[in-house]
């Protein structure tokens, strides 16, 4: 895909400024569906939440190829988690929850210092193995698609995956709590399992480039990061995501709001507030797309799975 055109640059021209410097490289990588980018909707904490996205998506319309949770799967009832599925199965969404426990909610000191510590990863292996269990639990009731903040985790999981533990069509989605901020490593993510790496909504046009180069792994991109992500809001920049970092997924995340995880109902009007504006923002972003004539090569709605990638060995896992 080429951008027509880039904002605001034919009225630059007829004042005389000099021209744009030159872009990087277009990727040619796509989903196997053919399409450049995706959609996504994040922090989806509930049933109340979700009925309020599709609401919201379908008044503004809104395409969504992924909703995901972040306050984890041990937050909701197996009720709740069928509830979800179903509602998204009806719709062809992807419904993506978070594997948990994680650190940052541990009794460890270390997240409580300035560094941060092991961060929101699996501490010890009662956590690994309780991530394990969430994950199960997860896949029996329908969810095709884990959040998943550790590497350790993820290797674990795609070991079950590969072993037919965990049915081939369950996809694991890299939290943007860790994300990889060079090509080494978004490589690596790919490596373990990873199907959709989050990056940081602080890297430039040229580094998402350069993580493309180096893997076909389809990316996550809050083109408006949360505050805890560092609030960045990137709608103009879409267009060159899109070209330079395809297969991607935009996300709309929300600037300017208090953390909510882990939600509840002491949070709920909150939760389903901020949903729906982030819906407004999808459609801001989707707005501009248009006006810039970058809006084609979305993957046909329903679309989930990742394509064939690269991944360590597995070889004499059991099955």
């Amino acid at each position: 895909m080429s951008v027509s055109r880039y904002p605001g640059e034919h009225l630059l021209d007829r004042l005389g400024m000099p021209a744009r410097s030159d872009a990087p490289a277009a990727s040619e990588a796509r989903f196997p569906d053919g399409g450049s980018w995706r959609t996504e909707l994040p922090s989806c904490e509930g049933p109340e939440v979700l009925a309020a996205a599709l609401e919201e998506s379908e008044r503004l319309e809104v395409p969504v190829h992924r909703i995901s949770q972040g306050s984890g799967i041990w937050m909701l009832t197996d009720a709740e988690i069928t509830e979800m599925v179903k509602a998204c199965e009806e719709r062809h969404i992807e419904l993506c929850l978070f594997v948990g426990p994680r650190g940052t909610w541990d009794i460890g000191a270390g997240v409580k210092a300035s560094s941060g510590g092991s961060g929101p990863r699996a501490r010890g292996r009662d956590q690994l193995a309780q991530c394990v269990e969430e994950a199960e639990r997860a896949v029996a009731l329908g969810v095709r698609c884990l959040l998943v903040a550790d590497e350790g985790v993820l290797w674990t999981l795609h070991r079950l995956r590969a072993a037919g533990v965990l049915p081939a069509d369950v996809t694991f989605k890299v939290s943007a709590l860790v994300g990889p901020v060079n090509p080494a490593a978004y490589a690596i993510w790919e490596k373990l399992g990873g199907d959709s790496i989050n990056v940081p909504s602080d890297l430039t046009i040229g580094q998402i480039a350069e993580l493309r180069a180096h893997s076909a792994a389809p990316m996550d991109f809050y083109v408006e990061a949360p505050d805890d992500l560092g609030g960045f809001v990137r709608l103009y920049d879409a267009a060159e995501l899109i070209r330079c970092g395809a297969p991607i997924y935009l996300k709309f995340g929300l600037r300017n709001m208090p953390g909510i995880y882990p939600v509840g109902r002491h949070l709920r009007d909150l939760a389903v507030n901020a949903m729906r504006e982030r819906v407004h923002r999808g459609r801001l972003a989707l707005d501009i797309l248009q006006r810039l004539g970058a809006d084609g090569g979305m993957s046909p709605l329903g679309s989930r799975l990742p394509g064939t990638l690269n991944r360590f060995p597995t070889d004499g896992d059991p099955r």
